[in-house]
């Protein structure tokens, strides 16, 4: 994103400060995070949008247990021929070998 927020020099500044490089395309080109806004998106949709958690950590143990337990194992994607990642993993693995 482009926004203003992103580009502002405070923003910048505390990027900066933690060591952290801003990831900003040029103007037009929206596919630089588009990976990343479609797990985003899917992930919002699927876990979080419809649940409440009692804290920080029941949040983070949740994602993560998402991430590594269904997103990756499970969920068939259908970018990868609809199959899990991992299946698509192991195939191009087996393939290749």
């Amino acid at each position: 994103d482009r926004g203003s927020p992103y580009a502002s020099g405070d923003y910048r500044a505390r990027l900066a400060h933690y060591g952290m490089a801003a990831s900003m395309s040029r103007t037009g080109n929206c596919w630089d995070n588009a990976v990343a806004e479609s797990f985003f998106g899917t992930l919002k949709t699927e876990l979080t949008d419809p649940a409440r958690y009692a804290t920080h950590a029941a949040a983070h143990a949740a994602i993560c247990d998402y991430i590594d337990n269904f997103y990756n194992l499970q969920r068939r994607h259908s970018h990868n021929g609809c199959v899990s990642p991992i299946e698509y993993e192991v195939r191009s693995f087996t393939t290749a070998a």
